[in-house]
Formats: structure tokens, sequence, C-alpha cells
């Protein structure tokens, strides 16, 4: 039987780990509705080009894709990337309001994933990396592999 306190993750925005220098991190809720949650428990969403807007004080993630549940009767209708409400603590949402304004800042949905049976999404105060720091990254992985192939070789 699988423990229901642990984090179990149902996706993440991995491209966000490449183009984002991690800064602060939130636990949030989201606004979904019955056949979205269905569809977030059965895997079918994707998290890759969603951000977090700022709108009257209140969190919105955009384009983030629920693909419509599979036994829906009116699929056609269903919005896949609607705005959906994110809930916070109204400090941390004026927090990040207003460090969103700053030029190379921004508010980025990192994971979803199950606490007990609910659905949280964890939200990232983020900071642009420059394509210097990115491409240092990939030729550190590229040295770090290079180096457990030569190592297998001669063990």
């Amino acid at each position: 039987m699988k423990n229901n306190k642990t984090d179990d993750f149902i996706t993440k925005n991995k491209k966000a780990y490449f183009d984002y220098e991690i800064l602060n991190t939130y636990e949030s809720w989201l606004d979904l509705k019955w056949y979205e949650v269905k569809s977030i428990r059965n895997g079918h969403v994707n998290l890759k080009w969603s951000y977090i807007v700022v709108i009257n004080n209140e969190l919105f993630v955009k384009w983030m894709h629920v693909s419509p549940w599979k036994t829906l009767w009116n699929k056609w209708w269903i919005e896949t990337d609607r705005i959906r409400k994110i809930f916070l603590h109204k400090k941390d949402i004026v927090y990040l309001a207003w460090k969103s304004k700053e030029p190379g800042f921004s508010i980025i949905p990192l994971e979803l994933y199950f606490v007990w049976s609910l659905i949280k999404l964890r939200v990232w105060l983020a900071k642009w990396k420059k394509s210097y720091d990115k491409k240092q990254i990939l030729k550190e992985k590229t040295m770090d592999r290079e180096a457990k192939i030569a190592m297998k070789k001669y063990l």
C-alpha cells in the first residue's frame, strides 16, 4: 500500500530548471474543475511553457495544459489552456508582484504534486539565466559524463 503522506510528483517543468535560477519557492493550491482533477490524476498535464501573472493582486497560471478527461461527452468545448487561479498567502502575493516587476525576474510554476490526496503547485520566484551560464552548465555536464565513461574503462 502506498504511503499517502509522501509527495508524489505528477509533473515537473524541466525546462524551467535549465532556463531559470531559483530564488524562492512557495507551495500553493490551484482552482481546478472536477474533470481537470481527474485528468491531472491520470498524468495528462503539461507545465512546459506555463508562467504566472499577477492580476488585481491575485496570481493566475497561464498556458498550463490539462488534456480533457477521456470519457467526457463534450471534450471539444473544454478549454485545455484556460487561466487558473492560484491560492497563496496575501503577503507572498504582494512580494511576488513587487519582485516580478523588476527586470529579469519571473514567477514560474515548477511542479505539480500530491500531498495526501490534494493537488498542489510549487511556485518559483526565478531569475533568467544568461546564455553563458547555460553553456557553462552544459560543458560541466559533458565533462562529468566523459569522466565517468573514462573511469569505467580503466576500472
